[in-house]
């Protein structure tokens, strides 16, 4: 028998609470005349919700209010719902994210005109209200955008890898286990990282795990089982063992990262690199 959450029947409601925060959101928002714009993101935008899917919203307005919404930002989420708690954030930020009772969440980032430029992350969004089509522009603008790799990009994330691979090594040799799984972490996704640059698509922002794995993952069967297959635990062998096998995946996504960018490999100064450490 497989786990089975004591919450399962409150899970397969949580759409139908979601759908009761958008309505009340948007009777709000579109009521309010210095709201310029609101659109969501992630998710919705994306049009592949699940049942855990939360609420990415995005709004917009003039630049002599924004002191106001942003003052009021943890105010007004509780005009959609019963908000059980907020997460701790600086008073100044520009977002908010509520954790509602019926254990959905709604981040909130507030904008001015002036802060909403054409961009990759804006290729998949749903926009809800649009003063001045200001919105529909800028997601004409973004759709015929593609991503591209960049060297100083690359650069970052192969001397990134290569400090992680080092630092699992020193606190495993310490036997600072959740530190080295800590670093492990982030040698993994570095790899989806990677994956995702090579198959010309803008990964995530690096701590992100979202959309790697599962059916919205952009990565092939493989790959998402060599990631499972990366798993350990608190044991030096199974983690240096573990970082051998992710050497050689990345050497191979390197060499092609090289060659995209025209770049020399430099195999020997790889593997001085790698070698310190296994």
């Amino acid at each position: 028998m497989g786990f089975v959450s004591k919450h399962e029947t409150r899970d397969l409601e949580l759409p139908n609470h979601r759908k009761k925060l958008l309505n009340s959101m948007e009777r709000d928002l579109l009521n309010d005349d210095n709201v310029l714009a609101f659109f969501y993101g992630g998710s919705i935008g994306n049009e592949n919700t699940d049942v855990y899917s939360d609420i990415d919203l995005r709004v917009v307005v003039e630049p002599e209010n924004i002191e106001e919404y942003i003052l009021n930002k943890k105010i007004r989420p509780q005009k959609w719902g019963n908000v059980l708690y907020f997460e701790d954030v600086h008073p100044l930020s520009t977002y908010t994210v509520a954790h509602y009772d019926c254990f959905v969440k709604v981040d909130t980032f507030y904008y001015t005109p002036d802060k909403i430029q054409p961009s990759i992350w804006l290729k998949n969004i749903k926009i809800i209200k649009d003063t001045g089509h200001m919105m529909a522009r800028i997601l004409d603008k973004s759709m015929v955008l593609t991503y591209e790799l960049s060297k100083d990009e690359f650069e970052l994330w192969r001397t990134k890898f290569f400090a992680y691979l080092h630092e699992a090594y020193r606190r495993v040799m310490r036997k600072e286990y959740y530190y080295a799984l800590n670093c492990m972490d982030h040698l993994r996704l570095s790899m989806a990282t990677a994956w995702y640059m090579d198959k010309g698509i803008q990964p995530n922002t690096f701590g992100d795990w979202a959309k790697y794995e599962g059916d919205r993952s952009e990565l092939e069967d493989w790959k998402q089982s060599l990631l499972q297959s990366w798993d350990c635990g608190r044991n030096t062998k199974e983690i240096i063992n573990v970082m051998k096998s992710i050497v050689h995946e990345f050497r191979i996504v390197h060499r092609s990262l090289c060659n995209k960018l025209e770049m020399e490999e430099n195999p020997e100064w790889i593997n001085k690199i790698v070698n310190m450490v296994i």
